[in-house]
């Protein structure tokens, strides 16, 4: 069975990154990889669906026992990735996707060079601001601080293996897409092609 690939997605908020991986995870072969994290659950939460939620005390002896593959603190609140569980999952075959922010994406591709990297882009920035003040929740400062945001992390885009732009959403899905048959075509992630040939000559 050949390893799964790791998959690293970010975007600015607004750019329609949850819509596309909800229909790119519909399909099996994929593995979401679930935050871990020692804020504490929001109404409705589900401890291992939406974060894995640890104390502080748990989150940092995992970090001491260099088993979070990333990991940042935000608002007195940590953030990570369990490496072992990306680990299991590649190891059964299973495509990861991490759904994390800049800082973190940075630290996985430092540590895992062979990660299918993939920065979701919105058609332009005024595109952005429409949809973020379509949506009707939040006050001018937030959409300027959000603005600024998706900015300062748009400045690194080209960090990334591939660019995405979220102009038509199909269009952004069928993109995703083609990005992972092409990875998994590559010939270090064949093995079992090949093996397959090989054996029926």
């Amino acid at each position: 069975m050949n390893k799964g690939l790791l998959i690293v997605v970010s975007a600015p908020s607004g750019c329609g990154k949850g819509t596309i991986l909800k229909e790119i995870l519909k399909d099996e072969r994929f593995y979401y990889s679930v935050s871990a994290t020692t804020r504490d659950p929001r109404e409705g939460e589900i401890d291992g669906v939406h974060y894995r939620f640890y104390s502080r005390e748990k989150f940092e002896q995992l970090v001491s026992e260099n088993i979070m593959l990333e990991h940042a603190e935000y608002c007195n609140n940590y953030y990570g990735t369990r490496g072992d569980i990306v680990e299991e999952m590649r190891n059964k075959g299973k495509d990861v996707i991490l759904e994390i922010e800049v800082q973190g994406a940075m630290n996985v591709m430092k540590k895992c060079p062979d990660a299918v990297s993939i920065f979701i882009l919105p058609p332009s920035v005024k595109e952005l601001e429409r949809r973020l003040r379509k949506r009707g929740t939040e006050e001018e400062e937030v959409i300027a601080e959000r603005l600024s945001k998706a900015l300062d992390e748009i400045s690194h885009a080209n960090q990334y293996k591939y660019i995405i732009v979220n102009n038509a959403l199909e269009d952004a899905i069928d993109d995703f897409r083609a990005v992972i048959k092409a990875e998994r075509l590559k010939a270090e992630y064949a093995g079992e092609i090949l093996d397959e040939v090989v054996k029926n000559a």
